[in-house]
């Protein structure tokens, strides 16, 4: 999921790194581009495939705003608090969640009802969130601590607080099918690894500058790294747990999410928009322009729609068939 947001270079410079460097495609089109508006300064966005209302969360406003794409309108405002950060859908549970890290906790909403369901501990400065749908737990990351919560979705507790074995994680992903989470370390440029079965951290992957966010693709178990420090993208191979290649991207990206049909990422790495990705040959294969740098980026699963945060207009962007 994602990490947290960071600047971007105004300049494009060329870098070549692991791999080497990949030539960039010219500009891509999308069926339809839709941008409403949420007021704000919205940050974290997730979807839920089932009900197709997407989440966004406005630290400012302590508020998560519920939007229908159907009617491009904001169907709900929820007032949860605090600042509430990154956002997380478990679909089968129907429950959503949502980090509010000065607080240390995680906020649990209904997802048909979108009421309060409770409100969990999850250590100090916990701010980015990961679903295993088959086991029923969330995962937060904490970027002020290093440490990781466990949080128990059925009796909405936390199971544990597993301290990292570096600072500063950032964002976090979990491959249910083998059991592993993968959390950035923007202090060490690396991607710690936790065993579910073990409850420890197991191993640690070097990939590029300041990594903020992770994604997984469950079939594969490729697992891609937005780096914000530096114009690429790495790619972690499921069983050496090694960087075996980088994409080259038009800017450091902070956020991406992965279609896990397709095996098609899309990131924040474009110039004033995304860069698509194709997962399977690690080939950077369109950019779209938004005319902004966006912030959070989540894809619907059954739709393919991308949805990106921007905020500095108080904005969120769908984007259908890119």
């Amino acid at each position: 999921m994602r990490g947290r947001p960071i600047g971007r270079r105004a300049l494009f410079a060329l870098v070549t790194a692991g791999a080497g460097a990949l030539v960039l495609p010219g500009a891509a089109r999308a069926e339809e581009v839709r941008s409403i508006d949420v007021g704000g300064t919205p940050t974290g966005v997730a979807v839920n495939p089932v009900t197709g209302l997407a989440y966004v969360a406005d630290p400012e406003a302590g508020a998560v705003s519920v939007v229908d794409p159907r009617s491009a309108a904001v169907v709900a405002l929820v007032h949860v608090g605090g600042e509430p950060g990154d956002v997380a859908v478990d679909p089968k549970a129907g429950r959503i969640y949502v980090a509010n890290p000065p607080a240390g906790t995680v906020v649990v909403l209904d997802g048909r009802t979108h009421d309060l369901v409770s409100v969990i501990g999850a250590g100090t400065g916990a701010a980015t969130l990961a679903v295993d749908e088959q086991a029923n737990r969330v995962y937060a990351a904490s970027a002020a601590t290093g440490t990781l919560a466990v949080l128990d979705g059925v009796s909405c507790t936390l199971a544990a607080l597993v301290p990292g074995p570096k600072p500063s994680l950032a964002g976090i992903a979990v491959d249910p099918g083998r059991k592993l989470a993968y959390c950035a370390s923007t202090a060490t440029d690396s991607v710690e690894v936790f065993s579910i079965d073990s409850g420890k951290f197991v191993t640690s992957v070097k990939v590029g500058a300041r990594p903020t966010a992770v994604a997984v693709h469950a079939a594969s178990g490729t697992v891609y790294v937005a780096n914000s420090g530096i114009h690429h993208m790495s790619i972690v191979d499921a069983a050496t747990h090694a960087e075996r290649k980088t994409v080259l991207l038009r800017s450091e990206s902070s956020a991406l999410a992965v279609h896990q049909g397709t095996n098609t990422v899309y990131t924040n790495g474009g110039q004033n928009g995304l860069s698509r990705v194709d997962g399977a040959t690690g080939t950077l294969t369109g950019e779209l322009s938004l005319g902004v740098n966006p912030g959070d980026v989540a894809v619907d699963q059954r739709t393919r729609a991308v949805w990106v945060t921007d905020p500095l207009n108080g904005r969120v962007s769908v984007v259908g068939d890119f």
